[in-house]
């Protein structure tokens, strides 16, 4: 068994709402611990961020109707947290779309480093880590979607996305969980 990490999305431009600025401190902590986790077990941790160009004509269809810019190449607002533990030994992954895996070399990286198990953090909840997980289970990983460290603007649907995956699609551990776990403990 060999484990990866994908933090998914845990940029500026995503913690603009009211929700997840006041959840930023602790949801923060928690993804910094599931990394130390990670890293202490020689499991691969791969920051994944959405990004679009200026023009945003490579944007899902909903951000060009509305016109406003995010996740612009370059900008603030793209980039990561700064206060995340992120290292420069750790990979990046750029995204255009919900899941990680839609027209990126993930799945390559993955069974590159023999990973059969992925645990996933990041937001939102009810897309991105969603369509990663449902993606992640149909080629046959094992997932874990770590409890403490994904988070939504949107709780009603945050909540239906865990009643809809956990113990079907995902295994929902918190993070002291995750540190002692085994492929035993898998669904």
């Amino acid at each position: 068994m060999r484990a990866a990490v994908l933090v998914i999305d845990v940029q500026k431009d995503f913690f603009t709402h009211e929700l997840l600025v006041k959840q930023r401190g602790a949801f923060v902590n928690y993804i910094n611990d599931l990394v130390r986790i990670a890293r202490a077990k020689k499991y691969p941790v791969v920051w994944v961020r959405t990004e679009f160009r200026q023009d945003m004509t490579d944007a899902f269809r909903h951000f060009r109707k509305q016109g406003t810019p995010i996740c612009v190449a370059g900008s603030d607002g793209a980039k990561l947290l700064e206060e995340l533990a992120a290292e420069p030994s750790d990979a990046v992954l750029v995204k255009k779309r919900y899941s990680a895996f839609f027209q990126t070399e993930l799945d390559y990286m993955l069974k590159n480093w023999s990973v059969t198990h992925l645990i996933l953090a990041g937001i939102y909840t009810h897309a991105c880590v969603r369509t990663t997980a449902i993606d992640s289970y149909q080629r046959d990983y094992d997932v874990i979607l770590a409890r403490d460290c994904v988070a939504s603007n949107d709780l009603e649907h945050h909540n239906d996305t865990w009643r809809y995956m956990d113990g079907k699609i995902v295994t929902g551990m918190s993070n002291k969980e995750i540190k002692s776990f085994s492929k035993e403990e898998m669904i």
